[in-house]
């Protein structure tokens, strides 16, 4: 063989330039036998025979030769090491010229060989980008798609191939296709192609890859893409099949239009069915699908006009379905189920339909189950719901009688971060506006204690940020002097005032009203804790920086007021020279701030 192969090239290096047809397809014949046998070291005896070069002369439209020589390419190609060897030999040019071959078996070998040298290659593909290989292959595409013939599907499927070597993880040639309008092309092929499996598979990874570009989104938003999809998706027995549906139906569904056609599709149903037959059983591929299959379901409720349309004023068979996933054993149905309630909680209406339906028992029952050694995911998911739900003002006093802070407070000991940012959330939102409530809460100590504790996790900006600002709405909701007493002694003082000078106006400013509830109720009791943590300087500067907002100067002249009472505070006043920043603030553009500027320096001026 070794012999055979090495008298086949020296022959082939003289008919290639004689161009002796009939000699140069036996010597052709004889190369595809060889890499039939053993692709590899044939493929290094080519190379090292210097026989590469000849090829890029042999690619010539006329000739009888010329598929078998593309053949021999797209062979030789499947090995890594001579994908670089065939750019350098020339081959991309003429065999780019011979995609506008009218010979079905040339345009398929033509196809192989540079889908081949493309495949994970960045020579390949550049080489191919400047010949201009794509754009044919996409013309190609668009004139044979309504051909369902076997040998055309098979000359589609490897054009696709091509395209999808051509672009795999490369952003600025998938964007290329894009913009040369290969999406609808391709939908269109899986509309008519869709019983041939090769050609589907194939459009479902090209779909696979440029579904993870957001520039490709609006394209397939324009298309029947989510028809298709759930179409083939319902015609899938087999899971690995259905895996590739899923991959595809992941990326595509983050855009809001997308989820509604998926929805109006029918992909809901195909994924409840997934989930009624796979939760039962304990084989990794049905948990792995009903895994998929219900976070999906959590996914395409992220839309707020899909998420509404399967709300269906809270009677629809999704909702109600959804709803019997929060009692059941599966911890990924319990998931998935309360993800999908904090989504259907996204607008006042339904929020008020699900309390009144008794949602917030089912959350509470579920969060009771995974107080000890629970998961965590599930907590998280659970208490994310109950903040949402606790939005609007009607649904407060309705959650804070079924008991749900003391169902959040079994928490409080939780070391998870997310989990502590949710009850923190859950926390501040049932509390607003609700005087008895924060009070009780505001008199908790150990709730107090773990808030100040939290203050100070700076690894977790979150956490950190919703403790301050639990720790503020306290004091405003309540307007409680034992709440204030509460937070002095578990020295909760110090982080009010840091939070003052917080990047977030909101927060600065919740901050600075709950310092002033401070100094108005209990200055005598907060009274060296504001000033170890140098409240005055920090008011002097808020007042100074022309960048604060007007709340903020508004806030702090009526803090520097209502701390007039404490002598200590009042000297450190004094000592700042605080008259001059008051008084330029008299003229500010805003005029809540210009008479508080005038109020306050009357009382400076009187106090001095």
């Amino acid at each position: 063989m070794a012999d055979n192969l090495s008298d086949t090239l020296k022959k082939l290096k003289i008919t290639a330039v004689d161009r002796t047809d009939d000699s140069l397809e036996g010597c052709l014949d004889c190369l595809l036998q060889a890499l039939a046998q053993n692709n590899m070291e044939t493929s290094e005896k080519i190379q090292g025979s210097g026989i590469l070069q000849l090829f890029a002369s042999l690619l010539v439209p006329q000739s009888s030769c010329t598929a078998k020589v593309a053949n021999i390419i797209a062979e030789i190609a499947k090995n890594e090491f001579m994908r670089i060897p065939c750019v350098d030999a020339g081959l991309i040019s003429p065999l780019v010229q011979l995609l506008n071959s009218k010979d079905q078996e040339v345009l398929l070998q033509t196809g192989r060989a540079l889908g081949n040298i493309c495949y994970d290659s960045h020579e390949g593909r550049s080489a191919v980008d400047q010949a201009g290989g794509a754009q044919i292959v996409i013309d190609h595409l668009r004139s044979l798609c309504s051909k369902t013939d076997p040998a055309n599907e098979k000359l589609l499927t490897v054009f696709c191939g091509m395209l999808m070597n051509y672009s795999n993880e490369n952003d600025s040639l998938q964007a290329q296709l894009i913009n040369m309008g290969v999406i609808p092309t391709l939908v269109k092929l899986l509309g008519i192609h869709c019983q041939n499996a090769a050609l589907t598979e194939m459009c479902l990874v090209a779909f696979g890859n440029l579904a993870e570009l957001e520039s490709s989104k609006e394209q397939f938003a324009s298309t029947n893409i989510a028809e298709e999809l759930v179409k083939l998706f319902k015609k899938q027995i087999d899971h690995d099949k259905r895996e590739m549906v899923f991959e595809v139906l992941a990326p595509l569904a983050e855009n809001d239009a997308i989820k509604l056609q998926l929805v109006e599709a029918g992909l809901v149903e195909c994924l409840l069915e997934i989930v009624q037959q796979k939760v039962d059983s304990d084989k990794e591929e049905a948990i792995a699908e009903l895994k998929t299959a219900s976070d999906l379901m959590v996914l395409l409720l992220l839309g707020d006009e899909s998420m509404q349309k399967l709300f269906e004023g809270g009677k629809g068979n999704v909702f109600q379905r959804v709803l019997s996933w929060i009692p059941s054993n599966n911890h990924q149905l319990q998931l998935a189920g309360a993800l999908a309630i904090a989504n259907f909680a996204r607008n006042d209406g339904n929020c008020i339909h699900m309390v009144d339906n008794g949602i917030v028992e089912k959350l509470m029952d579920l969060l009771d189950r995974h107080v000890e050694d629970g998961n965590v995911t599930v907590q998280h998911a659970a208490l994310s719901a109950l903040r949402n739900l606790a939005i609007p003002v009607i649904n407060k006093a309705k959650m804070l009688s079924a008991g749900v802070t003391e169902a959040v407070l079994k928490f409080l000991k939780s070391e998870m971060p997310p989990v502590q940012f949710k009850l923190l959330g859950t926390l501040r939102m049932l509390i607003d506006a609700q005087a008895e409530a924060a009070e009780q809460l505001g008199k908790n100590v150990q709730l107090v204690e773990r808030l100040v504790e939290w203050c100070e996790a700076k690894d977790h900006a979150g956490v950190m940020g919703e403790s301050n600002r639990l720790l503020s709405a306290l004091i405003r909701h309540s307007k409680s002097k034992d709440v204030i007493k509460t937070i002095v002694q578990s020295g909760g003082i110090k982080h009010l005032v840091t939070m003052a000078t917080s990047e977030h106006v909101i927060m600065q400013n919740e901050a600075l009203v709950a310092l002033a509830l401070i100094a108005a109720l209990e200055l005598g009791t907060a009274e060296k804790d504001l000033e170890s943590a140098k409240l005055v300087q920090i008011l002097h500067t808020l007042l100074a920086d022309e960048r604060s907002a007007p709340e903020i100067k508004y806030n702090s002249m009526v803090l520097i007021c209502a701390l007039m009472g404490s002598e200590s505070l009042h000297k450190e006043v004094q000592d700042l020279a605080f008259l001059d920043v008051v008084s330029k603030l008299r003229s500010h553009e805003n005029k809540s701030v210009a008479q508080q500027a005038s109020l306050t320096e009357q009382r400076l001026a009187v106090e001095s």
